[in-house]
């Protein structure tokens, strides 16, 4: 997938960015890398987001620059990549299970720790703002299949068909050999989870996905399931993921994250250790990645990951940057 082959230096547009070693930054495509050692500490308001999805980081920061609440920012990012057709990990042009369906999964969650997801969704296009209506407008936490397609047409979401000609023509090549192994970079997993604080230093999280390309009918993965995919603590900070799913859910590594930070780690530290916790009970960790992004009440944040390209997209103080954290290894 093009989106994984990220050049190895990354645009930072002169924020006097301070990261760990884990992450490596550089001024300018022809500069040298440069290293710190030191947590990232940005100013509040601001958006992290999984991956180089700076439209999405964009469109969140508007809201915060306005004096928007994080909660909507979230919403209004996550937004832009369900509306990106030529994004096949989220929203409408999603890759399909192996049936070729197009099932969507996510989830956000606010200051106050109220939570909405919906799992297995059909035809609806933005499962960032089902969730949000599940999350205040009913009684549940979580919808799965035809039921949260149902619920979403009630709140005026319309139908429409999510497989596009691009998918649908990948699915179809695909099925010409039906091969499928936990291989990083077959999955076609690049989430985008995405944090942010307001002015009023109040954090909220989401997270979206179409999923494995070509999973099995009926999957679900880590990034609509609360401490797996996504958690936000407002007393200590939050933290997202992306990657091989299964992995996340057995160590429900998000909130192991934040409870990391609780007890006086940096995000850094944190994410680092939730890949460790992955790396030490699966012998066959070479073979998907996993990335997780945190941020905490400070502005701090920090991103690792097993294996690749991984990293997250800043908005601050109207600038972006991308950050490309270094692939752990087991010496690491």
């Amino acid at each position: 997938m093009k989106r994984r082959n990220f050049i190895k230096k990354a645009s930072v547009t002169g924020l006097g960015l301070v990261v760990v070693p884990a992450i490596t930054s550089c001024a300018t495509e022809d500069e040298k890398e440069k290293k710190a050692t030191v947590t990232g500490k940005a100013l509040v308001p601001v958006v992290l987001a999984t991956w180089r999805f700076h439209n999405a980081t964009k469109a969140a920061w508007e809201v915060l620059e306005k004096g928007g609440e994080s909660i909507d920012a979230i919403e209004a990012g996550c937004r832009v990549e369900e509306a990106n057709l030529n994004n096949t990990t989220v929203g409408i042009g999603g890759s399909p299970d192996r049936e070729g369906n197009v099932t969507l999964d996510a989830c956000i969650m606010n200051k106050n720790g109220d939570y909405g997801a919906v799992v297995c969704m059909e035809n609806i296009a933005h499962p960032i703002s089902v969730a949000r209506k599940v999350m205040e407008e009913t009684p549940h936490v979580l919808l799965a299949g035809k039921g949260a397609e149902q619920f979403a047409v009630e709140q005026g979401f319309k139908r429409e068909n999510l497989l596009t000609d691009a998918s649908k023509k990948a699915w179809l090549k695909w099925k010409e050999k039906s091969e499928y192994k936990p291989i990083i970079n077959i999955e076609n997993h690049d989430t985008i989870g995405m944090l942010a604080i307001d002015k009023n230093g109040d954090i909220s999280g989401g997270c979206t996905t179409s999923g494995m390309a070509y999973k099995m009918a009926g999957r679900v993965g880590d990034s609509a399931i609360i401490g797996s995919g996504l958690f936000i603590d407002n007393t200590i900070g939050g933290a997202t993921a992306t990657g091989m799913g299964e992995e996340v859910l057995k160590t429900v590594g998000t909130y192991l994250i934040v409870e990391l930070m609780r007890q006086g780690k940096t995000p850094q530290e944190a994410c680092e250790e939730g890949v460790k916790r992955i790396v030490e009970s699966n012998p066959n960790y070479k073979n998907f990645q996993v990335g997780y992004v945190a941020l905490n009440k400070q502005g701090e944040y920090g991103c690792y990951c097993i294996h690749g390209g991984f990293g997250i997209s800043k908005y601050q103080e109207g600038k972006q940057t991308y950050i490309e954290s270094n692939a752990h290894t087991k010496k690491a």
